[in-house]
């Protein structure tokens, strides 16, 4: 929602076709079509449907089909014959026939960088990763001797949890780790097990949770009661909450090159090295409090500067060559 109000406070009108929505939540100059199915087949044909009632309004703008490489596909028949630009916004480590399809028949392409998009295209542009400054807030740094770490997302083996396990395991007793993310498949369910398996192993019963996930609107306090956020995983797409966290004023540790323009090379570890990641964490440790919180705002103006929502839109109308 926060990406289509931005988009709508720098365009006539913002039209958004989507399988449902909740009424009433977006500005004034937007509109939603819905075109629910109970079959894939359907939602095709009524996707398609919808944006073809919506065609006479769309000379002089832009369609953006958003994560859904299968909209680009659908739509491309419908608009580049009215050279009206389709631009695709993916940002994801897999590669699909689809996902190249998509790339073909779009005008252009749009990602957080040009390392989180999985595909060579000479149609890409980085524009950030659009993060809501709205719903995050610098606070004070937190009180107390110990060093708290957070790490958020799917128990998923590309998140890199136990380098991160074995990196806290060299550390002393005054660095804690808290783990909170859901376990939906099988295998991740499977991996949070080996995971508490190696917790038990590695003698880290008092140093490290591993809880649950927790409602979005919990994430900036959560954030707020941590010192730094750590994150693990594999290169490609990179992770919305480091930008978040960075937007709190939070400093990070990432092992992901896509961070290399967000983060300090400080703040950078690689990716199976628990021994890089633990002198990284004793490295902000010895920061002290202040130090860290000057860190933070740097990286809430770098977030501001080039991942916010208002950016965001204005990279995806400069990629649709809109005027704005």
């Amino acid at each position: 929602m926060p990406k289509i109000a931005a988009l709508a406070a720098l365009v006539d009108e913002v039209v958004v076709l989507a399988d449902g929505a909740v009424e009433d939540v977006l500005p004034a100059n937007c509109r939603v079509r819905t075109f629910r199915a109970s079959r894939k087949i359907g939602r095709g044909a009524r996707f398609e449907a919808a944006l073809a009632r919506e065609l006479p309004g769309l000379l002089g703008g832009a369609v953006v089909a958003h994560m859904c490489p299968i909209y680009a596909v659908l739509a491309a028949p419908l608009v580049r014959p009215l050279r009206v630009p389709l631009l695709l916004w993916f940002t994801h480590w897999r590669a699909s026939r689809l996902l190249q399809a998509a790339e073909r028949v779009s005008t252009a392409v749009v990602s957080v960088d040009r390392r989180s998009f999985p595909l060579a295209s000479r149609k890409l542009s980085a524009i950030g990763h659009g993060i809501d400054l709205s719903e995050f807030s610098c606070q004070p740094p937190r009180s107390g001797n110990d060093l708290r770490l957070l790490a958020l997302g799917r128990y998923s083996r590309a998140k890199g949890l136990e380098v991160v396990l074995h990196g806290v395991a060299v550390l002393g007793d005054d660095v804690r780790l808290d783990v909170h993310g859901p376990a939906l498949s099988d295998d991740e369910r499977e991996h949070r097990a080996e995971l508490e398996r190696l917790v038990a192993e590695l003698g880290l019963d008092e140093r490290v949770t591993l809880a649950d996930s927790v409602p979005r609107s919990r994430v900036p306090a959560l954030l707020a009661t941590h010192d730094v956020l750590v994150n693990n995983m594999r290169a490609g797409a990179p992770d919305k909450v480091v930008y978040e966290a960075a937007a709190s004023c939070l400093p990070v540790l990432a092992s992901n090159p896509v961070f290399d323009s967000l983060l300090e090379p400080e703040q950078r570890f690689r990716r199976e090295s628990p021994e890089e990641l633990a002198e990284r964490i004793r490295e902000l440790a010895v920061l002290g409090a202040a130090a860290r919180a000057d860190l933070g705002n740097r990286l809430r103006e770098r977030v501001e500067t080039g991942h916010s929502v208002e950016s965001w839109a204005r990279g995806v109308l400069d990629a649709a060559g809109i005027a704005r």
